[in-house]
């Protein structure tokens, strides 16, 4: 987004990360719980924003500071246990944010709801009236509109399989036209068609390719439906022979993969490792996919370092940081009033943040976000090395931006308010950023020699 809310959100961020540090704090020990009508009057003027938005002269039309002081302060609060103070703050905070306006408001109004959940905790009956899982449906709506609208997904899928695709033609002379991809979240399979369409070009009458992947997803249903999704696709071109193998994940037979016999391997690790419960399982996972062999891991992830901050404030503030750069992001792909927004905002973006804020700390699944440091120490560990990102690439990469022209990109000095791509780590990384902030990190890695 160009403009004085932009500018805002950029300072925004920059006050995130340097004038606000809070140290820790001795928790009050919580003896009682939010009384019902606390409850009910913070419920009702969550259900004002809603329906009506924020306050007209509320801090709503301000640069957006008072707001983002107050949420701080919200924070600190319910992380302390204080109720009183934290039940003041909410209602403030739902009296001044909104679900449609700026992209400050509409940000801290997810981050609001993730506190109330927080502080009215698991035991309160209306926990999940705040904390209610879209329906899967309205959760694959949101993340195909999110894919559509932003360069974030399509930089993620589009980076890993032009990694896969090379390693693939680097392997010509003894694949046999062979191309074996393991992706351990396969999450509706959108990813694949892009390379689906690589592969069918470059095969012929004479060299035909097969395609073979093996997708891990949530439940049957969802894998049922993204072979018939990719099967259908792959119909359409000649020359391509295409088998999807759906497994479940966490199921006994994760850890017993059968590769294919004399093809590339490529492992796909987009958006997956961070899920896991803990190191121990990073790691395991990374022993076993040695193991396979493969040509190629791809390896994209979040940019974070929220693994390295045990409190919960410092997490708050980074993933505040983190959200408010995407919110504004959206708003340069998207109109205010646009309904695919709100369902993203809501089902997709929102849904995450409220999962961060409310889960307390021993529930926590997932070893949150890491930066890129972090993850290349974990695949150095076990004997992957970085692979350079080829020129074809970073233009890739760059041309997806300008495609995506109503979302501003980066120009020839290196400036610029939208998104960018970044070159990291000598070359072997390549980042999608937001104005200054790093939104996701692409890297491809093989086996050490």
């Amino acid at each position: 987004m160009q403009g004085e809310v932009g500018e805002d959100l950029l300072s925004l961020r920059l006050s995130v990360g340097s004038a606000y540090h809070f140290e820790p704090t001795k928790k009050r020990k919580r003896i009682d719980e939010p009384n019902d009508k606390n409850i009910m009057v913070l419920l009702q003027a969550r259900d004002r924003m809603i329906r009506f938005g924020c306050n007209r002269h509320g801090m709503g039309d301000d640069k957006g500071f008072q707001l983002v002081r107050l949420l701080l302060l919200c924070a600190t609060a319910v992380d302390r246990n204080d109720l009183s103070s934290s039940t003041d703050l909410l209602r403030q905070l739902y009296r001044n944010v909104s679900l449609s306006g700026n992209p400050i408001q509409r940000v801290t109004a997810h981050f609001t709801d993730g506190l109330m959940a927080r502080f009215i905790t698991k035991n309160s009956s209306f926990y999940s009236s705040i904390m209610a899982d879209p329906s899967p449906a309205d959760v694959f709506s949101a993340f195909t509109s999110f894919f559509l609208a932003s360069p974030y997904y399509q930089f993620a899928h589009f980076t890993a399989n032009q990694a896969i695709f090379e390693a693939f033609e680097e392997d010509e002379h003894w694949n046999g036209g062979c191309l074996h991809v393991i992706d351990f979240d396969v999450s509706y399979g959108l990813q694949w068609p892009s390379l689906i369409q690589s592969l069918s070009e470059k095969a012929t009458n004479q060299k035909p390719i097969s395609l073979l992947i093996t997708g891990f997803g949530k439940n049957m249903e969802e894998l049922r439906d993204t072979e018939k999704r990719l099967s259908s696709f792959a119909s359409g071109f000649r020359n391509l022979f295409f088998e999807f193998e759906g497994r479940l994940r966490g199921e006994k037979g994760q850890e017993e993969i059968q590769v294919k016999k004399n093809a590339t391997v490529a492992v796909n690790l987009v958006f997956y490792l961070h899920t896991l419960k803990n190191y121990s399982d990073i790691y395991a996972t990374l022993m076993q996919i040695n193991t396979l062999n493969p040509s190629v891991v791809t390896l994209v992830e979040k940019e974070g370092s929220r693994g390295n901050h045990s409190g919960f404030m410092s997490r708050f503030m980074e993933s505040l940081q983190y959200f408010a750069a995407m919110f504004d992001s959206l708003d340069d792909c998207l109109p205010a009033r646009n309904k695919e927004r709100l369902r993203i905002e809501k089902n997709h973006l929102g849904r995450e943040i409220r999962n961060a804020v409310a889960v307390k700390d021993e529930e926590e699944k997932g070893c949150r976000y890491e930066g890129l440091e972090t993850w290349k120490t974990a695949m150095e560990r076990y004997r992957f090395e970085g692979v350079r990102m080829s020129s074809r690439s970073v233009s890739q990469a760059k041309l997806l931006l300008k495609i995506k022209s109503h979302c501003s990109a980066m120009d020839d000095h290196g400036t610029g308010t939208g998104f960018r791509i970044f070159e990291r780590d000598e070359g072997k990384a390549l980042s999608l950023g937001w104005q200054d902030t790093h939104l996701i990190t692409a890297t491809a890695w093989r086996r050490s020699s």
